[in-house]
């Protein structure tokens, strides 16, 4: 970790890191036999994996309970289906927010035979226990987010975003050459940035794909790219 006076770099070569035979998956937080106790989430985030499946391969159904569960995928396609009868495949550009409340049965697969599939799967604890499951998931076109912070997740579902079950404001930015967007960390709030993507600058300082950011203070952020990256921001109370 590169410590500044308001944030710390969390460097992906210090991710967990598993490996067998259909999954390769970095875990920026701890996570199954990859446990760290001073990385065990940031505010309401709990998990965020890196994830790349073989094609035709995957998770088969397991279960859930009283967690906010994102996936953002980033290269191919994922088939998921869940024990509410949902079924979907979700491609780039897409958000699928699940709640697993009281208790879900899911699997998710790639859906391709002959690609694989890359995605961020993203845990964040609940604002209450027990909530009935659901599911949600839309498509935000490229146009939408491409030089610009896009909301796509919030606990008020403005702007069209899907619903978290917490005080949470999640943006996406795609960013290429010349491409600058600005956040305020407002008072009393905290943030995470995750390069899912390329490489940015923050503020000045370089990042890389799997880097994370923690913001523990009001901050003035510039993200900035002199090729190109794919940015999540989390806006976290």
């Amino acid at each position: 970790m590169i410590s500044t006076t308001v944030h710390t770099i969390h460097d992906r070569n210090l991710r967990g890191h598993s490996k067998i035979g259909w999954l390769d998956s970095h875990h920026t937080f701890s996570f199954g036999n990859c446990q760290d106790p001073n990385r065990m989430g940031f505010r309401s985030l709990r998990v965020i994996n890196d994830d790349r499946v073989i094609p035709g391969a995957g998770f088969g159904t397991h279960g859930h309970k009283d967690m906010e569960i994102l996936t953002y995928v980033l290269a191919g396609e994922l088939a998921h289906k869940d024990s509410l009868g949902t079924g979907s495949v979700i491609r780039p550009g897409d958000v699928q927010i699940m709640s697993a409340g009281t208790g879900i049965q899911h699997s998710e697969f790639n859906n391709s035979e002959s690609e694989p599939v890359h995605f961020l799967q993203i845990w964040m604890l609940p604002d209450r226990e027990n909530i009935t499951p659901r599911y949600d998931q839309r498509d935000f076109p490229l146009a939408e987010k491409q030089g610009k912070l896009r909301l796509v997740g919030s606990k008020d579902g403005r702007d069209g975003s899907v619903v978290i079950n917490q005080d949470i404001d999640l943006y996406v930015s795609v960013l290429s050459t010349g491409d600058l967007v600005k956040f305020e960390v407002a008072q009393h709030r905290f943030a995470w940035v995750q390069v899912a993507r390329g490489i940015a600058t923050l503020n000045g300082e370089l990042l890389r794909e799997g880097d994370g950011v923690q913001i523990n203070s009001p901050e003035s952020l510039e993200l900035t790219t002199e090729s190109n990256a794919e940015i999540l921001l989390f806006d976290l109370s």
